[in-house]
């Protein structure tokens, strides 16, 4: 039996299980799980196409991953540290996508619009990934959907990394230099002979180190002030930033799945942030800040993902 991705039922029953009932939000997960895991696998066409090199490949599947609705896309190389603990993976290749949320649902943090939010752009990415695959598999490649959300083998964030979607933010989140971190990941994995992108440097790093805007306004107190040398480099040679997953996840569980340190990062640009649809949108969003519950740890060492436990007593 696989190890699992992310151990949700235990981070559930370790707070008492699951207390945030929202109907729109259970109902994109019914989609995901009854209309989407089923089309994650399919036929590969018996006749595989050639492409004249791995710059046409990568292009023609970049352009097609943006009709299906992704907003950026990169490929890179599927290294084994990229690959959730437990897990095997296959492929060579990874095509990474990202969908932009909106800035509209964001006005209040945490609040029911911007929990919706989240779980709209898990299904919506979600189509964008299984149509990509489905597409692949008609060239007659095999592929397999690693989904915005759910028991994907492969870790989003060190693949958009290296697909060059931006850069690792004190908040753990990638800050792309267009989007800012206000988007969701997803991806296919394939062996092709593809053109690979790669990290890029865009200054984003530096420009954590000296904004802390996501740690002031995280109401959990789990966003560190330093980097961690212990937790190794990311991929322009950085220290990471860790977050403390056992107080994150008691306050994103019980408060509308939280997301405050997205919509606070400075670096949202704002001609962006506007909503040009005739919404009426703030350049920063109300925030929200309650009383943490108490810091928790799993006790299965197996099913966690080395984190620091900052401001402990």
């Amino acid at each position: 039996m696989a190890v699992p991705a992310f151990a949700w039922d235990e981070w559930y029953e370790a707070i008492g299980g699951r207390s945030i009932r929202i109907d729109a939000v259970d109902e994109y997960l019914r989609l995901i799980r009854q209309e989407q895991q089923p089309r994650f696998t399919g036929d590969v066409a018996p006749q595989r196409r050639a492409f004249p090199s791995p710059e046409d490949a990568a292009a023609h599947l970049k352009q097609k991953a943006l009709e299906f609705g992704a907003d950026i896309v990169g490929i890179c190389e599927i290294e084994l540290s990229d690959v959730y603990r437990g897990r095997t993976v296959e492929h060579s290749h990874a095509i990474a996508v990202g969908q932009r949320m909106r800035w509209r649902e964001f006005q209040v943090v945490p609040s029911r619009e911007s929990a919706i939010e989240c779980l709209r752009v898990y299904f919506t990415l979600g189509e964008t990934v299984i149509q990509l695959a489905s597409y692949i598999r008609s060239l007659g490649h095999s592929c397999t959907v690693e989904h915005p959300i759910g028991d994907s083998d492969l870790l989003h964030i060190p693949i958009g990394l290296k697909a060059g979607f931006g850069e690792l933010g004190r908040h753990g989140s990638i800050i792309h230099p267009r989007l800012g971190p206000l988007f969701r990941m997803g991806s296919v994995a394939v062996t092709m002979d593809l053109a690979i992108d790669h990290p890029i440097d865009a200054g984003i790093a530096k420009f954590c180190d000296a904004c802390r805007a996501c740690r002031k306004y995280c109401p959990a107190n789990a966003i560190p002030d330093q980097r961690s040398p212990s937790a190794g480099k990311d991929h322009l040679g950085y220290d990471r930033y860790v977050v403390d997953t056992g107080r994150c996840f008691p306050y994103f569980a019980t408060h509308y799945y939280c997301s405050i340190c997205l919509p606070v990062c400075v670096y949202n640009h704002k001609e962006w942030a506007r909503d040009f649809d005739g919404f009426t949108t703030k350049l920063f969003p109300e925030v929200v800040m309650k009383e943490p519950p108490a810091a928790v740890d799993l006790s299965d060492a197996n099913h966690v993902h080395v984190y620091r436990r900052l401001n402990r007593e």
